[in-house]
C-alpha cells in the first residue's frame, strides 16, 4: 500500500497535467499577470456554472465573506448570526468589522446551522446570516430564506466546503451559494474547486451589491485613482484564475468521485458499533469537500491507531467558536461540544482508490 494522502493534490494534477500546463504558459506569455483574460474568463464561466448573474473573483475566501459584509452597509454594533461550529473566518470578519458576532449552535444530524437557534437569536439588531455549507453538504437555506425576508436580514452564504452541491426542498432550488443575498467560496487548493494558490469568490444575483464588491476590492474604486470609498486590495490571481479555468470543467466529475468514495465508506462503516456516518437530507445533495464521521467512543484512541497504520485524518473542528479565545461567547451549545469530541474525517479526494479504502476501513474494523 502507497502512503495514503489526505488530499492527493499532485494525483489530480497528473491527470490534467497538459491543460494546466498549457493555460500556466499562456498566461507566462501574456505577463497578464494582473486582472488578466483568464480572470473575466473565469468569473464568466463560474457564472454560467452556478447559474447567477454575476461572480467577483477575489484574493480569498475570508476575503470574499469581509466583502460580503461590507457591500451591506451595516453599522458598528450590527448583529451577524454565525454557526458555532465552522472554521474560524466565518466568525472572524464579523468582529474585524466592528459588528457582532451571534453564535449559535448546529443541527446533531447535518452540522450546519439550526434554525430553531437562529429564530431565538434573531433581535432588531441582527442585519445579516451566514449560514455554512459545512463539508460539502448544504445548510437548510430555504428554511432560513422566509425568516430572513420577514425581518429584513441579508442571506451571505459560506460556500467554501460546498461549490458545486445541489439545493432543491420543492420551493427553493440553485446550486450553494445561489440561494441567498451573496454567496462566497474559497479556492483553496483542498477545496473542490481548488487553485495552486489562494483565491475566492463573490456570487450574487443583485446587480447593485455586484458592482459595491467590485469597488470595495479594489481599493473602493469603480474607475483608477477615483476612490469613492475605503476598500480593500483583493484580487483574484491571473495564473490562479487560469488553473480554475481549466478545473471547472472537472468540478462535476470530481464531485462524482468524491461521491462514489463517499459511498463506499458508507457502505463499510456504516453498521460499525459507534460509528455514525454522514447523514444527507432529502433537500441536498453531497459533494464531500469531507467525509466525517462521528465516533462514540474514544476517537482521539482512533485518530492516533489510524495513524500509526500510515492512515491520515483530521478533527474539523476540536473547538467550536464559542470556545475560541477570540470570542468567548455564552449560550447553549450542547451539539457544538458534542461534535467537538466525536468528528473525525477520513481521506477523501478524486484520487482515492478503492484498495486504500479497503485498508482504511479494514483498519476502523480492526479498531473497534
Amino acid at each position: 500500500m502507497q502512503q495514503i494522502k489526505m488530499v492527493d493534490l499532485h494525483g489530480q494534477y497528473l491527470r490534467i497535467k497538459k491543460d494546466i500546463d498549457a493555460a500556466i504558459q499562456k498566461v507566462l506569455d501574456s505577463t497578464a499577470f494582473i486582472n488578466g483574460p483568464a480572470v473575466k474568463e473565469f468569473n464568466t464561466e463560474l457564472a454560467k456554472y452556478l447559474n447567477i448573474k454575476h461572480v467577483i473573483g477575489c484574493a480569498n475566501g475570508t476575503d470574499a465573506l469581509q466583502i460580503a459584509l461590507m457591500s451591506l452597509d451595516l453599522k458598528p454594533g450590527d448583529e451577524v448570526i454565525s454557526p458555532d461550529f465552522t472554521f474560524i473566518a466565518t466568525v472572524e470578519v464579523i468582529s474585524l468589522l466592528g459588528l457582532k458576532p451571534v453564535i449559535v449552535d448546529v443541527d446533531p444530524n447535518t452540522f450546519t446551522i439550526d434554525i430553531q437557534q437562529v429564530k431565538k437569536a434573531i433581535t432588531p439588531r441582527t442585519k445579516a446570516i451566514i449560514p455554512v455549507h459545512l463539508y460539502g453538504l448544504c445548510a437548510n437555506t430555504g428554511e432560513l430564506i422566509p425568516i430572513c425576508e420577514e425581518n429584513k436580514i441579508a442571506i451571505i452564504e459560506d460556500t467554501a466546503q460546498a461549490l458545486g452541491a445541489d439545493y432543491n426542498d420543492g420551493n427553493i432550488s440553485g446550486k450553494a451559494g445561489t440561494l441567498g443575498t451573496i454567496g462566497c467560496t474559497s479556492f483553496f487548493p483542498s477545496k473542490n474547486l481548488g487553485a495552486y494558490g489562494d483565491g475566492g469568490a463573490m456570487m450574487t444575483n443583485d446587480d447593485r451589491l455586484a458592482e459595491r464588491m467590485r469597488s470595495i476590492a479594489n481599493h473602493g474604486a469603480k474607475v483608477k485613482y477615483y476612490h469613492d470609498e475605503i476598500g480593500v486590495n483583493s484580487r483574484l490571481d491571473t495564473l490562479q484564475a487560469a488553473i480554475l479555468n481549466v478545473k471547472l470543467k472537472y468540478l462535476d466529475e470530481y464531485a462524482s468521485a468524491r461521491q462514489k468514495a463517499a459511498a463506499y465508506y458508507t457502505r463499510r462503516l456504516s453498521k460499525l458499533e459507534g460509528i455514525s456516518t454522514p447523514i444527507v437530507p432529502q433537500y441536498t445533495s453531497h459533494v464531500y469537500h469531507q467525509y466525517t464521521i462521528k465516533y462514540a467512543g474514544d476517537r482521539d484512541a482512533l485518530k492516533n491507531y489510524l495513524t500509526e497504520k500510515g492512515i491520515p485524518s483530521m478533527i474539523y473542528y476540536p473547538v467550536p467558536m464559542h470556545a475560541q479565545k477570540a470570542f468567548h461567547a455564552q449560550g447553549n451549545y450542547t451539539v457544538s461540544n458534542i461534535l467537538a469530541k466525536t468528528v473525525l474525517s477520513l481521506p477523501m479526494h478524486t484520487e482515492l482508490t478503492e484498495a486504500e479504502q479497503d485498508y482504511i476501513c479494514n483498519t476502523i474494523e480492526n479498531f473497534i
